[in-house]
């Protein structure tokens, strides 16, 4: 039973959502009285945001959904800057023209997610609107003056830092400013009362809180959710290729699908809670499921938190991949595919270079590790010698499937 009576609230502290709150009565109350106006931040560093800022595009999901106007924040202006929090160096300064390729790529995802129309739609708002046409001697006189140097110091993402002796640039320190002013601005554009976003953001987030109230300015409010880990403590956001991206030309939905298929049992329910908009008692059924049945609710959960970012039918075709391949022993075309030189397939490419170009593994060394552990199949028949050398007399429908073990498949495809 959730201690809260909005439906916001109640459906965040129900989901697992909620870490930290700055006076959660309050913010109760008045979500309870009528819409309120929320946002979170994106710093444009990437084409795409990864599986850990989909918590935060889920919360704004949920406030939109439970009647609240809902802002995704581009951060074109701070994208300039780069967060500091809790990194060892300097992030790379992006270019005006490289953040607005990565603004465009990130679009792609909110609007799968997000309803930009309809009678409640979502904004997507760029702080470069207002951040690139400050005065900047007018801005430290009137915003700058209220931040304490010593309260900055004292943040953990930035102790962490000054503890390990890396400097900390002047640039980096202006960061936390020009965040706490996006969301004074923000409520004075669109009445914006609540910031959310991962625990790490906590200090960025009362800076904010704490400038609204020294300039004046009407209560705002924080909201922080956990940071995401595995039962196993392992940090959520890594495959074995790499980072887990939320647009599909980074990171296939396919891929996606076999990400949430691979989820550790204990964290069945947790993650049906988060990743999926499935009603409480169904998840309830789900993550009651035990022995080799907990691979159905697998497969749930992965269909499901594959169509919240993909659409219905890539998630659908997905599974249905994942079916062919491991129920079937079928060829599915649609499984991940990479291309490589005619010329050099067709003079035999070796074994253990072709998977380390496949993805399936990140070094000739990983590589022969797998094929001596009896991990490499190619067109599904078990190989062990790891001098083979692949070519157009294995070729099947015009590829040649790889796998190692049973759940990473590859389709090679000369071109």
């Amino acid at each position: 039973m959730s201690r809260y009576k909005s439906d916001f609230l109640r459906v965040l502290d129900e989901r697992g959502f909620i870490h930290q709150i700055s006076d959660p009565e309050g913010l109760d109350a008045l979500a309870l009285k009528g819409p309120i106006s929320g946002y979170v931040g994106y710093d444009a560093t990437a084409t795409s945001i990864h599986i850990g800022n989909l918590i935060s595009v889920t919360m704004l999901y949920w406030l939109q959904e439970t009647g609240h106007k809902a802002i995704s924040l581009m951060g074109g202006g701070t994208s300039m800057v780069g967060d500091p929090s809790f990194r060892d160096d300097q992030r790379k300064l992006l270019t005006p023209e490289q953040i607005d390729t990565n603004i465009a790529g990130i679009k792609r995802v909110f609007g799968n997610i997000l309803n930009y129309g309809g009678s409640n739609p979502a904004l997507m708002v760029n702080n470069a609107d207002w951040l690139l046409e400050l005065k900047y001697v007018e801005f430290l006189r009137d915003v700058g003056r209220h931040f304490s140097v010593n309260r900055m110091l004292s943040f953990d993402s930035v102790k962490l830092r000054l503890d390990r002796e890396q400097s900390l640039s002047f640039l980096e320190f202006n960061y936390m400013i020009m965040q706490g002013y996006d969301f004074t601005e923000l409520n004075r554009r669109y009445g914006t009362v609540l910031q959310m976003g991962g625990s790490d953001q906590w200090g960025n987030i009362i800076n904010g809180v704490d400038l609204s109230h020294r300039m004046g300015g009407p209560q705002l409010y924080a909201l922080t959710t956990p940071l995401l880990t595995k039962s196993s403590g392992e940090k959520m956001g890594k495959s074995a290729s790499g980072a887990v991206w939320l647009n599909g030309d980074l990171f296939s939905p396919y891929d996606f699908w076999q990400y949430f298929r691979n989820t550790e049992d204990a964290d069945v329910g947790r993650f049906l809670k988060i990743f999926t908009r499935l009603p409480l008692d169904e998840i309830a059924r789900l993550a009651a499921l035990g022995g080799s049945e907990i691979n159905e609710a697998k497969k749930v959960l992965a269909t499901e938190a594959t169509a919240v970012v993909h659409g219905r039918a890539a998630a659908d075709a997905a599974a249905e991949t994942a079916r062919q391949t491991f129920e079937e022993g079928a060829l599915a075309q649609s499984l991940p595919t990479v291309e490589v030189p005619a010329s050099d397939f067709n003079n035999g490419m070796g074994l253990l270079g072709l998977l380390v170009a496949a993805g399936l593994a990140s070094s000739n060394g990983e590589a022969r590790r797998h094929v001596q552990g009896g991990a490499v199949r190619v067109n599904d028949e078990p190989v062990s010698d790891e001098r083979l050398s692949v070519g157009p007399a294995l070729l099947r429908e015009g590829v040649v499937k790889l796998s190692v073990g049973r759940k990473k498949h590859v389709l090679v495809r000369p071109a």
